[in-house]
């Protein structure tokens, strides 16, 4: 089988090596172990190797170089129009070659391989749709225009469309997944924590407004002042990097909060065993993997009421769900470490997420191929 994989994600070419964002190589690399040769549709970027780009594992793959395309102003979006035609001509001829077509949406690639798919109605397809799909959620024209036409059974056909959460009302194409990030092998008894001393909280992602991290910072500023004995270790870079910093010197913070910048998948999982709080107060996520991360090992989350993240944490029961507003927050957070059993809500949560490995991950996956391709 010739898979087609459409995606915005930036690649890079180091040593003729492709590689690419860790996290979406792991889940990519589980793909390829199911198919003959593989085709990328995505963009390239000449920009250095960092600590946290993997690369692809196949010994048959392609890669097919398309432009950036961006709308955030009056001159990105003249030039992505005159680069449209080229991307997709691109994508439509690697449709034709393809045997499966999957794209990774939302995106605005994405949204040109949805548009594209409709002239290939018999071709089996997969559809990885990893942002919010609550129909509910305020979102960008794109997403949701995304999220009709892939919902749509007569323009989408032969299609399984992947995204996280139960939603009601769905199309019959729509298949509630998941995502994973550990092996069995990995999962190891976690001795329960003490929640009576210090306090260790961590925060893993961009450091971008999107996941606010400057009010993770002030929720644990907060407690401080209260007199709790916390730090917060932030993991991610982003450019939101120096305005933490100032924030962070001018508030005489520096022996409570800290910023390790990008590190590797393993010092990343030796903080989180030691760990007791991950805090994310995203203002949109899909199945945010740091929450799933964390609670593998113990970690009770503290996270924003978004996409399906009330249903990651049991609406409470394995872990604690804040407002995006600090007074609110904070009160969420004091009333889960002074009132409630974290013991208990630590081991749901590890229990929880433990059913999600990377081996049941790769079944689904193989599951998804297969019955496609044999319809």
């Amino acid at each position: 089988m010739r898979l087609l994989i459409v995606s915005h994600t930036k690649h890079k070419k180091v040593e003729n090596k492709l590689m690419a964002y860790a996290p979406y190589i792991i889940e990519m690399n589980l793909w390829l172990k199911n198919v003959d040769a593989v085709e990328v549709v995505a963009p390239l970027v000449k920009i250095p190797k960092t600590k946290i780009d993997l690369v692809y594992e196949h010994d048959n793959i392609m890669f097919n170089e398309i432009p950036t395309i961006a709308f955030t102003s009056l001159k990105n979006a003249f030039f992505s129009l005159l680069k449209l035609p080229l991307i997709l001509f691109k994508i439509i001829l690697a449709c034709k070659r393809a045997d499966h077509i999957h794209l990774r949406c939302p995106g605005n690639i994405g949204l040109l391989g949805c548009l594209v798919q409709i002239l290939f109605p018999k071709k089996t397809k997969s559809a990885k749709y990893a942002g919010n799909w609550d129909p509910n959620a305020k979102q960008p024209l794109s997403y949701r225009f995304q999220k009709r036409l892939l919902s749509n059974v007569f323009l989408t056909r032969n299609m399984s469309v992947m995204v996280y959460g139960d939603w009601p009302n769905q199309t019959k194409n729509i298949c509630s997944f998941f995502t994973a990030t550990y092996k069995k092998e990995e999962i190891e008894s976690v001795a329960p924590r003490v929640y009576s001393d210090k306090l260790d909280f961590l925060f893993v992602g961009s450091l971008v407004k999107g996941k606010r991290p400057l009010l993770a910072i002030k929720i644990i500023e907060q407690l401080y002042k209260l007199g709790y004995e916390v730090n917060l270790n932030l993991y991610g870079d982003g450019v939101l990097k120096e305005e933490l910093l100032v924030y962070i010197t001018t508030n005489k913070l520096e022996h409570v909060i800290t910023l390790h910048g990008n590190q590797n998948k393993q010092t990343v999982k030796t903080a989180l065993k030691k760990s007791h709080f991950l805090i994310l107060p995203s203002k949109s996520e899909g199945w945010p993997k740091v929450l799933a991360e964390a609670m593998f090992f113990g970690v009770i989350p503290v996270a924003t009421k978004i996409s399906c993240v009330p249903y990651m944490l049991d609406y409470g029961d394995r872990g604690i769900l804040i407002e995006p507003n600090l007074e609110f927050a904070l009160k969420a957070l004091l009333d889960g470490i002074n009132k409630e059993n974290l013991q208990e809500k630590s081991y749901k949560a590890l229990i929880w997420s433990q059913q999600y490995t990377l081996e049941t991950f790769e079944k689904e996956i193989a599951k998804l191929l297969k019955n496609k391709n044999s319809n």
